[in-house]
């Protein structure tokens, strides 16, 4: 039996509005199909309430961010779930289920509107003035839910793998009974929602009767196949190594690439993709607006700043990957130009545009002090929730955000779901797969893995040194998977990155750096080893025991 009534309690939702840029937040309680369809606005509420089910990660896990649980960061705080990750506390009791419960619950809401909004026609506003525009407004949303709900989908294959799959808005009973649904299916179901909805959508709702912002327009639809295909292909879900799935990926990835040429999404400056208004940054194709917070800086500015709490602080791991500007180099390639007694000297602009060290000054704004990890620095250890690894986060942290008493304020923050920069890094490693060799073209695909990646490497404000051509296979992909750590930075890849590519003995230990002041000028730099634990299992999540228990169909993932 079909679900008659949905009964939502209160939560904040995004109300896009015709003449507004911002985030408004509306209560939006207890309404049932009558009246989510008793009128326009009522019905967008609705769907902005599915919006409100887009993932984003400014400390998903009591202030941790995922990237505190690869080698990217450190968080600080021992009481953070987040350590559960590699402590050996994860289980199928202690599940990390927050996604699977989120987009469960955002599944269920697009599902529910998919089959009630059949049909609707609004006949009591077929007088107003505007009703030919609004019901424009309401076809549109069949598939902007459409893509939401496939997105959902993802989030849930890309964790657990097989996954329970339904496109009807079930009784409980009979949720509770699904079988999970292989991965390749649910991967083939994301993509051909893609090709069927991509069309239906605007590529700018600017020029719209009701000029929207935050909505889902037609690069997001591309960007989401282009996705959902590389790690389709990659080796996590490609077990059998298909070629056909890497060209497909390829395909899908450069449409991405062509179609914002034509929507005029191109790359800008890195730095543009954090602050106020980094969601109009000229990359930017799709972002999850926050609204106005500063609990993202309290968490992660240093201690030892005012208001600064500390939290998801950079590893020397991620450090060590930005190469040096004047060689394209690694600190410990031959030739490099690396000096270890000034070890942030010449280093890809990116890593100064992303983490603070020791001797940094003006961070944040009204901080007068210069940054000192070192031992016994202001910002140092043993102060208690000092950085354990020689530094602090600064990418996505507004640095005009004050934490101080008389003179706090908070700034919009926008989560980034999808930019370009992603896809030419997507295209350069399926292409590259495909065709076997990073120079290799064809009429397909007339630019090669080595061109796109150097694409990135050249944006305005970084302009590291091209890769050269002639790379053997294995050294182009160490420089692949080295510029993907340093361009998506903190972006919420890295997790996933090294889970589809089956390389999670990377996740085994990090590096930190204990910085020793020796002089008043001078300091010492001594590497320093923190072991975490890895098992194969962990490839993909536990499905939650809770899950299990409530239905015989399902089974658990290897090795939980």
């Amino acid at each position: 039996m079909k679900i008659k009534n949905i009964i939502i309690s209160s939560f904040l939702l995004l109300s896009v509005s015709a003449c507004e840029e911002d985030m408004n937040y509306n209560e939006f309680v207890s309404y049932n199909q009558e009246q989510v369809f008793s009128s326009f606005d009522r019905t967008m509420n609705y769907v902005t309430n599915i919006y409100s089910y887009l993932d984003s990660d400014f400390g998903n896990y009591s202030g941790a961010m995922l990237a505190s649980a690869t080698d990217e960061a450190d968080y600080v705080w021992s009481w953070s779930g987040i350590h559960d990750f590699y402590n050996g506390a994860w289980s199928a009791t202690n599940p990390k289920a927050a996604m699977w419960s989120n987009m469960y619950a955002g599944i269920r809401a697009a599902n529910f509107f998919l089959e009630a909004s059949q049909g609707q026609t609004y006949d009591d506003f077929k007088y107003n003035k505007d009703y030919n525009e609004q019901m424009e407004r309401f076809s549109r949303y069949q598939h902007e839910v459409r893509f939401l709900r496939a997105y959902f989908y993802f989030n849930l294959v890309r964790q657990y793998g097989d996954v329970p799959f339904t496109t009807s808005a079930l009784t409980e009973e009979e949720a509770n009974s699904l079988s999970r649904t292989p991965a390749s299916d649910v991967f083939d179901f994301i993509i051909t929602e893609c090709n069927d909805i991509v069309n239906r959508l605007p590529s700018s709702y600017s020029d719209l009767a009701y000029s929207e912002t935050g909505r889902i327009n037609r690069a997001a639809v591309l960007a989401l196949k282009g996705r959902t295909l590389l790690y389709q292909a990659s080796p996590l879900f490609n077990t059998a190594n298909s070629s056909e799935l890497w060209k497909e990926a390829a395909l899908a990835n450069k449409a991405v690439i062509d179609s914002c040429a034509e929507y005029g999404i191109t790359l800008g400056a890195y730095t543009d993709l954090w602050g106020t208004d980094n969601y109009k940054a000229a990359e930017i194709i799709l972002t999850r607006r926050l609204g106005d917070l500063n609990a993202l800086e309290t968490l992660n500015y240093p201690v030892g700043v005012e208001g600064g709490h500390s939290g998801n602080c950079p590893t020397q791991t991620l450090v060590d990957a930005y190469e040096m500007k004047a060689t394209g180099l690694l600190w410990n390639e031959p030739g490099s130009g690396y000096d270890p007694n000034s070890p942030y000297e010449g280093k890809d602009p990116r890593f100064a545009m992303t983490i603070v060290k020791n001797g940094d000054l003006g961070w944040p704004g009204y901080n007068s002090n210069e940054i000192q990890t070192y031992v016994g620095g202001l910002n140092g250890a043993p102060l208690s929730g000092a950085t354990q690894t020689g530094y602090y986060l600064k990418k996505y942290l507004d640095p005009s955000v004050d934490l101080r008493p008389n003179s706090s304020n908070s700034k919009r923050h926008s989560w980034i779901t999808y930019r370009l920069g992603e896809f030419y890094l997507n295209y350069a490693e399926a292409v590259f797969n495909y065709l076997g060799s990073a120079d290799a073209t064809n009429a397909d695909f007339p630019m090669s893995a080595t061109e796109a990646v150097n694409v990135i490497r050249q944006r305005s404000d970084v302009a590291m040194p091209a890769l050269e051509i002639g790379l053997s296979n294995d050294d182009f992909a160490k420089k692949y998977e080295n510029e993907r750590m340093v361009e998506l930075a903190f972006e919420g890849h890295r997790f996933w990155d090294v889970r589809r590519w089956k390389e999670g003995d990377k996740f085994s230990s990090i590096t930190g750096m204990k910085i020793r002041k020796i002089g008043d000028e001078s300091y010492s730099y001594t590497r320093i080893t923190i072991p975490r634990s890895w098992d194969d299992k962990m490839y993909f999540f536990p499905i939650p025991d809770s899950e299990i228990r409530k239905n015989p169909n399902l089974t658990q993932n290897t090795g939980w």
